[in-house]
């Protein structure tokens, strides 16, 4: 029997479901047992086998232990590469929409919980995990690294420089640095207790005022937008 455009479309879809849901599902899953644990307690193994799956097929999602818990990163450094490379924002600009849209995606996560403060607590307890982990204090300032590297090489390219002039290189530090921001901020105004869109609102302001003091640096960077600014 020959299978349809419109049937194959449908299995590959069903296909990108499943793989996403296990993805999910063993981040998920990983987070809570190190959390309960400690991450130097658990092992992939532990992971794969609370999932009913091998080891193996855990490595086939994640590239390392330490991918397991940060794996939302991921999405970090693909919208870097797609908003700043528009030439109809300015890199601030940019770089704000991409912060915005992880605050949504953190916004949703909370509020689709039953217990807010519940939800709020166990959020702490991620960022707890993350603080007291050198491994994991490792891993993310690698990502920070590695995520200013995709900036500068998407600038230089937006403006017609090498990805290790000065000026990329600047401007990627300093778009970075409202990325830290935004996840210092978001520890401490995130707590039970309080609303999760204030403390969301609260995070965004401290972006915001930060993000004021480089516009003005920043939109003389080459092929910027300075009517976005």
């Amino acid at each position: 029997m020959t299978t349809t455009r419109a049937g194959q479309r449908g299995k590959d879809g069903l296909r990108e479901r499943n793989k996403r849901a296990m993805r999910q599902r063993l981040s998920d899953t990983a987070a809570r047992m190190f959390i309960e644990h400690g991450f130097d307690a658990v092992r992939v193994a532990d992971v794969a086998e609370a999932c009913g799956v091998t080891e193996r097929t855990v490595f086939n999602y994640f590239p390392s232990k330490e991918a397991l818990v940060m794996d939302r990163l991921e999405a970090t450094a693909d919208a870097l590469r797609t908003h700043l490379a528009d030439p109809t924002r300015s890199p601030v600009a940019a770089m704000l929409r991409i912060l915005d849209e992880e605050l949504r995606v953190v916004e949703a996560g909370l509020t689709s919980a039953d217990d807010h403060d519940q939800a709020l607590a166990g959020y702490r307890r991620f960022g707890d995990l993350i603080r007291d982990t050198p491994q994991l204090r490792a891993y993310q300032s690698d990502t920070a690294e590695r995520f200013a590297d995709v900036a500068a090489e998407v600038l230089a390219a937006r403006a017609g420089l090498r990805p290790a002039d000065p000026e990329p290189q600047a401007a990627a530090a300093a778009l970075l640095g409202l990325w830290r921001i935004q996840f210092r901020s978001l520890r401490t105004h995130l707590r039970p207790g309080r609303p999760i869109h204030d403390g969301l609102s609260a995070a965004a302001d401290e972006v915001r005022r930060a993000a004021r003091l480089i516009e003005g640096g920043l939109a003389a960077f080459p092929g910027g937008a300075p009517e976005d600014q």
